[in-house]
């Protein structure tokens, strides 16, 4: 998952694909270091170092087998993924890579790009806080609209009720109000959101770089026919050029441009790109 963000962000990926299909798939999410339940340790971050990070846990698990994985990375977690590829490449069934870019550029002007960077780090009130992050990732007119996120229930395998309280699950009013509970409950919590370790993850991402050999390397060796790039034209934190520029090197089987999508295409285009991961799964597994 991308910079400052934790595993249950991809709750709706993991009901979908975890409890309601766990018949036929296997779901792994973690945290990256620096953020959630896994250590922060105080030193340089790197994408190649969260990489292996990643490699030690799938080999823990004993998922080593050829073309055994189906790799979805989001934004950093995209960054990750591409040095994960470049390290075991006849391990990947299907590489997915979202939101995300060979490396960061300014594709704004100097002042604006300026303010970006600045305002990433300078501390701010909660609630400010919590809905300019709202804003870079999300299109501020899907942001008002009726939650219809789909919701686990009783019957649901491995599910437990909401903390509390009895089922069931209950949607918010909007969108925005939905992600402002997780992102509250994530910023709350010290163990889920460590400051220094969102530092530490911003200085890894903000120091990938692939190079156009490096990407044609991914390519030959994953194989293109199992790659797809996805990203959304309203884009506020990698800019749409960015996903431009890494289809470009890469040349992928599948190029998914989309239109007025901001940069959580999973959580903005839910049953979309289940559609989608559901028929690439199945072409390749």
């Amino acid at each position: 998952m991308g910079l400052g963000s934790n595993k249950s962000t991809w709750q709706r990926q993991t009901l979908y694909f975890g409890h309601e299909r766990g018949d036929k798939y296997s779901s792994l999410v973690f945290d990256n270091r620096g953020m959630g339940g896994s250590d922060t340790p105080i030193l340089r971050y790197s994408t190649s170092e969260m990489a292996k990070d990643c490699i030690e846990l799938l080999d823990h698990l004993g998922w080593t087998k050829d073309r055994q994985l189906n790799i979805t990375g989001v934004s950093m977690g995209g960054m990750i993924a591409q040095e994960l590829a470049l390290m075991i490449p006849n391990r990947i069934a299907t590489l997915n890579l979202l939101s995300t870019a060979p490396y960061i550029e300014n594709t704004t002007s100097f002042f604006e790009n300026l303010r970006t960077r600045v305002m990433m780090f300078v501390p701010k009130p909660l609630d400010r806080s919590v809905l300019d992050a709202s804003l870079s990732l999300f299109p501020a007119s899907w942001l008002s609209l009726p939650d219809t996120i789909h919701l686990p229930s009783e019957s649901t395998p491995l599910v437990e009720p909401p903390p509390g309280h009895p089922f069931p699950y209950a949607h918010f009013s909007t969108n925005y109000e939905r992600f402002a509970a997780a992102e509250l409950t994530k910023r709350l919590d010290p163990k889920a959101f460590k400051t220094y370790g969102f530092l530490l993850q911003a200085i890894a991402a903000g120091w990938h770089h692939k190079s156009p050999a490096q990407l044609k390397e991914l390519g030959d060796k994953v194989g293109r026919e199992r790659i797809a790039v996805m990203h959304g034209t309203l884009d506020r934190l990698i800019s749409f050029p960015h996903g431009e520029k890494l289809i470009a090197f890469i040349q992928p089987g599948r190029a998914e441009i989309r239109e007025g999508d901001g940069h959580a295409i999973p959580i903005q285009e839910e049953d979309w790109f289940h559609a989608k991961m559901v028929a690439f799964f199945e072409e390749f597994n």
